[in-house]
């Protein structure tokens, strides 16, 4: 009996070992896939560690905001009398100058009618010289009583009516006059006409909602940005904090970036800001001017602005690899403290300028930040402080003078 519980126990106990060994390889598989730092041998003896120094720097900060172009004039072309159109006398998509012709309407009943006024002129004054004479002559019998007072008052009032009807075909022959001239539709601006709404052969009418084409001047042209009231406070309370100050650089000048993230090569000109809030976005429109000679901006473009706010001359940077975070999200980093062992430091930061962040509080000039080596190292341990490559990079530049950086807004500053 017991030598039969014995055989039918093997095939359980072989089966046993063969679990055991697979639960023993993948338990390895799993710990491998685990290990983040997985065929990264652990350092021996004290690790090396990569920093830089925070050093206080003069930074200019600037603000990039999206916004969109507009033309800096408008022009609809509408006919200004009724009529039918004989030509179209410009290139679609063309330049065009102020005064140009673009369309011309048939003149000719427009030439009749000033044929009309001006013979109805010349008529007025053709009766105009014998009235003259008979209110003359009347005035010189009217003491002897030779004509009566109301035969000379009928002269005196038919001659005022004669000038005045004179005076009507005047104005007649300049309406005519001029409502022939507005047979030619001229351009009131200089600029680039779009396409073409009519034909030869089209009727228009005097003032119809419909334009004929529309002219845009692009050189100059407007770049219009809208900047939330709360950035705007923002900035306003730090330069009164002093936490920014005026920079040297003109900050009436601005750059842009086009869609394609490309530098435009040309600056603007910040003109004003909007004196009204828009209510449902909580910002105000930022108007600036941008010379376009090479109308390489178009209307209703997207581009972003870049905007001067002031120089921070205090500024602390340090590399963005060098900020890790705990995990309520709170940002910190690694230096180097007394007796060459690990501290960490709680930061406030500001912004992102380049690859690097605006440190708001938490260093102090002359902290030695670790920027690599950071898996080997735990606050307390013994370190062994190297600088760290882009660190001497940075060294050598700084002999030439303090750089300014420039910077877009990554959260508040």
């Amino acid at each position: 009996m017991s030598h039969e519980r014995r055989i039918l126990r093997k095939p359980a106990d072989k089966w046993t070992g063969w679990s055991v060994a697979l639960l023993a390889v993948l338990t390895g598989v799993w710990l491998a896939a685990c290990n983040p730092h997985r065929g990264e041998a652990p350092p021996s003896g004290t690790p090396e560690v990569g920093v830089v120094t925070a050093r206080p720097q003069k930074v200019v900060l600037t603000t990039e905001l999206p916004g969109r172009t507009s033309s800096f004039r408008v022009a609809e072309i509408r006919p200004q009398v009724s009529g039918l159109i004989l030509k179209r006398l410009f290139k679609e998509g063309a330049d065009v100058v102020a005064g140009q012709v673009l369309y011309q309407i048939d003149p000719a009943p427009f030439e009749a009618a000033l044929a009309n006024a001006e013979a109805a002129l010349a008529r007025a004054e053709s009766n105009l010289p014998p009235i003259r004479l008979r209110v003359e002559r009347f005035r010189e019998l009217l003491p002897d009583k030779a004509v009566s007072q109301q035969d000379y008052d009928d002269a005196v009032a038919a001659l005022a009516q004669a000038e005045a009807e004179i005076e009507y075909w005047k104005a007649q022959v300049k309406t005519a006059r001029i409502n022939l001239g507005y047979t030619k539709i001229t351009a009131p601006i200089s600029g680039r006409i779009g396409k073409s709404n009519v034909t030869e052969g089209a009727i228009v009418t005097a003032y119809q909602p419909v334009p004929l084409a529309t002219i845009h001047q692009l050189d100059p042209i407007y770049v219009d940005v809208p900047q939330s009231t709360t950035e705007l406070l923002r900035l306003k309370k730090r330069l009164r904090e002093g936490g920014l100050a005026r920079s040297d650089v003109d900050e009436t000048k601005v750059k842009l970036v086009l869609e394609d993230g490309t530098p435009y090569p040309r600056e603007g000109v910040l003109q004003f800001r909007e004196v009204s809030v828009d209510p449902t976005t909580g910002s105000v429109i930022v108007r600036m001017i941008f010379p376009n000679a090479e109308k390489v901006l178009l209307p209703n473009m997207f581009v972003r602005a870049v905007i001067t706010e002031g120089v921070r001359e205090d500024a602390i940077l340090v590399p963005q690899q060098a900020v890790a975070r705990t995990p309520d999200g709170e940002p910190y980093v690694m230096v180097v403290g007394p007796g060459d062992r690990a501290e960490m430091k709680r930061l406030e930061l500001g912004r992102a300028i380049g690859d690097r962040w605006l440190v708001v509080s938490g260093l102090s000039p002359g902290d030695r930040v670790i920027v690599e080596g950071l898996q080997f190292v735990r606050p307390g341990m013994q370190v062994k402080a190297t600088p760290w490559e882009e660190e001497k990079t940075v060294e050598k530049a700084r002999d030439g003078g303090a750089a300014a950086e420039h910077g877009t807004p990554a959260g508040g500053a």
